[in-house]
């Protein structure tokens, strides 16, 4: 069985999570992990997917959110293609590949409402997809970083979780 692994990541804190979670999930798949700029047309060929970005502005990145990071020292990613560029051109889904999200965002709004993750999630499903878990968010200290402590950990645990075949359908 194999993972194919998506992230989008500016200030490089969402690629850290995105290679946690494919360590997790490398324990029981075969897994390619690729950034968003040079992600596959197609999903048809693996059997889960996992997609994860920043959170800019409460959803996924907009090109000017990643103007605006680049304006902020961002040097990893660009800011034409972001994920929700990405799952804009993926081909309808048969509602049996499951798609998992993922987003970094700033520890200080734990609480604030909007993520990338749960914006994802909701595009996944609309385009005919099944999620195979709910909307995961991993914290960072400040916009540029770092993560927070045992992030990383708690990131390559949830993707061995993804491996288990229990699909949750929510978000």
């Amino acid at each position: 069985m194999k993972a194919l692994v998506v992230y989008e990541s500016m200030f490089g804190n969402t690629e850290q999570v995105a290679r946690a979670v494919a360590t997790g999930l490398g324990r029981h798949l075969d897994v390619e992990l690729v950034a968003v700029a040079n992600a596959p047309d197609t999903v048809s060929d693996v059997d889960l997917v996992v997609v994860g970005g920043p959170t800019h502005a409460f959803s996924m990145t907009r090109q000017a959110t990643r103007v605006d990071a680049v304006s902020q020292g961002a040097s990893h990613g660009t800011s034409e293609t972001g994920l929700r560029e990405w799952l804009a051109t993926l081909p309808a889904g048969s509602r049996s590949l499951p798609v998992a999200t993922f987003d970094t965002r700033v520890d200080k709004a734990r609480h604030l409402p909007g993520s990338a993750a749960k914006a994802a999630a909701k595009v996944v499903r609309r385009r005919g997809y099944l999620l195979a878990a709910r909307p995961e968010s991993f914290y960072v200290a400040d916009v540029a970083g770092p993560l927070i402590e045992g992030e990383l950990d708690r990131a390559a645990a949830w993707g061995e979780t993804l491996t288990s075949g229990r699909v949750v359908g929510c978000a």
